[in-house]
């Protein structure tokens, strides 16, 4: 487990964007990424009959459609223990393998920080 109060305040207030974004929703996820210009980018999970994406997916799909070139860190918010390795692929892509992604549960506390890579 990752003491929250130890994250940078930049990485914390991404975890807060993430929270808010999976309450304000009603989504199973929500995730903020920022980029390397220090812009986020919020979204939650899209669950369409056509369209599936998690909320990072989405979260790193909007970086990219607004002109990200790159990611400082990525986070969400999930019941889930951990991130699958699509999420953590979708990351890498624009971010590169350091990039962390931290998993915080639905309280917004911190469960891990894991590298993308």
């Amino acid at each position: 487990m990752t003491d929250s109060s130890a994250l940078d305040p930049e990485d914390l207030k991404i975890v807060t964007l993430a929270r808010a974004a999976r309450a304000r929703n009603g989504v199973p996820e929500g995730a903020a990424v920022r980029d390397s210009m220090g812009r986020t980018y919020v979204a939650g999970t899209v669950d369409l009959p056509s369209l599936r994406l998690s909320a990072l997916q989405t979260a790193v799909a909007m970086a990219v459609a607004s002109g990200a070139e790159s990611l400082e860190a990525a986070a969400v918010v999930t019941s889930a223990e951990s991130v699958g390795e699509v999420d953590l692929s979708a990351v890498r892509d624009l971010g590169g393998p350091g990039t962390p992604v931290h998993v915080a549960a639905p309280d917004g506390r911190v469960r891990v920080t894991v590298s993308a890579g």
